[in-house]
């Protein structure tokens, strides 16, 4: 395939020689002589171990050209990556001022220039962009453009994930290649263009794709933010964090995993909470913050006080509450965030229904007991042993338990509003009208 590759910063070198060591046939366009030159002379115009190697072999061979002319990459190519710059502004926001200008640049070139056989050609953000920027910002770009000298364009986000110093290891063994399109040849486009990858590629919503290197990179920058709390914390006791991260990073069920990696309601039961106040505790004692920790405490109160203004925002009075305890599969009531959410809806006066496979008051016991009685003292009269009864007359269902009973009777006896706290009620329910996720 011919590939234009906008922008020859860090991403689009990389990008560009790994490309055409792969049999592509790749034009690299910058504004910039100090980045273009360089490639023309079979040299990187980055810093990157490998690169410098990979281009010269490339342009020795034919196949990686640089040009500051935008015409002389579209004439007959089948493909734009768009790697330009997305700074931040003042305010924190992301510039997409070379967005823009890349795509306005592909616009008018494509009015000189002959398209491919196919008169296809995909416009394909590599960039970081906040979710919406095809739609809203690439989409009406081309809206007077869609057939410009024999061209059709289609576009799609296909994020990178490189990082500096393995920037080659990491493109040639990425952990997952995703396209985000709602056009389906701009899909097979782009799973031939990397198709020699081990990786399979994977065709997902726009969004999905652009809000994609935003998640990686928060939980990256998260992690490093995390390690050093405990650093910070742990040294006043004579630990040597290095040592308890390294055996932390040894439990791959939980801790190094995809477990609790899922959105979804807040956290609670015996230990989460509990422990998470105790490290807080220790910071206090030697005037130590650990804002990450401490934010973690107020994300999961933002949780539940954002359901329950759902709920204030909604018609009607009548609630049922469908799952009790903080999991599925325990009767474990303390600290749950359901009975949380239970307490501040029958403060603020709303008749509520709880239907729990599982939570039998007369059976609790010790701490779990002095719990929900101190949250819920009238639980025997609101609670009900039967899904369909919590359902009957409801308003408004809150589903945190994915119980089989509970399903059956959602789909059997919809409300006219259904707020999944779980997400893992199956297509049937989120099929349901007025479904809403608690995140999505």
């Amino acid at each position: 395939m011919k590939v234009a590759v906008f922008g020859l910063g860090y991403v689009g070198s990389v990008t560009a020689a790994c490309l055409a060591a792969n049999g592509h046939d790749v034009w690299g366009v910058d504004v910039d002589t100090a980045k273009v030159d360089p490639i023309t002379e079979g040299r990187s115009p980055v810093v990157e171990p490998g690169l410098d190697e990979l281009m010269a072999s490339g342009v020795a061979a034919g196949r990686l050209h640089a040009t500051t002319d935008p015409r002389l990459a579209l004439e007959g190519a089948d493909v734009s990556l768009i790697c330009v710059g997305t700074p931040s502004t003042a305010s924190g926001s992301t510039d997409l001022t070379y967005i823009r200008r890349a795509v306005q640049d592909i616009a008018a070139a494509a009015k000189d220039v002959a398209p491919p056989d196919s008169g296809f050609h995909s416009i394909v953000i590599r960039s970081t962009v906040p979710p919406g920027t095809v739609d809203d910002v690439v989409g009406p770009a081309l809206a007077g453009e869609l057939s410009t000298g024999g061209f059709t364009f289609g576009t799609a986000m296909c994020p990178e994930f490189l990082r500096e110093g393995s920037g080659l290891a990491d493109f040639f063994a990425p952990p997952f290649v995703v396209v985000g399109t709602a056009d389906a040849r701009v899909g097979d486009a782009l799973t031939e263009l990397f198709g020699f990858l081990p990786t399979p590629v994977q065709v997902v919503d726009v969004r999905t794709a652009e809000a994609l290197k935003y998640a990686c990179n928060a939980f990256h920058a998260t992690k490093v933010s995390f390690a050093n709390e405990m650093g910070r914390i742990f040294r006043f006791y004579g630990v040597d964090s290095r040592q308890v991260m390294e055996i932390f990073c040894q439990d791959t069920s939980l801790n190094i995993s995809p477990y609790y990696l899922r959105p979804g309601f807040a956290f609670g039961g015996s230990c989460l909470p509990k422990d998470l106040r105790s490290v807080l505790h220790l910071a206090r004692t030697n005037d130590t913050d650990l804002p990450l920790l401490a934010g973690t405490l107020a994300t999961n109160e933002l949780i539940v006080r954002d359901v329950v203004d759902r709920v204030l925002a909604s018609p009607g009075r009548e609630v049922a509450l469908l799952g009790l305890s903080f999991k599925t599969a325990t009767d474990d009531l303390r600290e749950s965030p359901s009975v949380e959410l239970a307490e501040r809806l029958i403060g603020k006066g709303y008749n509520l229904r709880i239907y729990d496979s599982i939570v039998n008051p007369s059976r609790l016991v010790g701490a779990n007991k002095r719990h929900v009685e101190s949250k819920l003292p009238h639980l025997q009269r609101v609670l009900t042993g039967d899904p369909v009864e919590a359902l009957r007359g409801a308003d408004l269902a809150l589903v945190s338990t994915t119980d089989a009973e509970a399903v059956e009777a959602l789909l059997s006896h919809p409300p006219a509003r259904t707020i999944d706290l779980s997400g893992r009620l199956g297509a049937q329910v989120e099929a349901l009208a007025g479904y809403e996720g608690v995140g999505w």
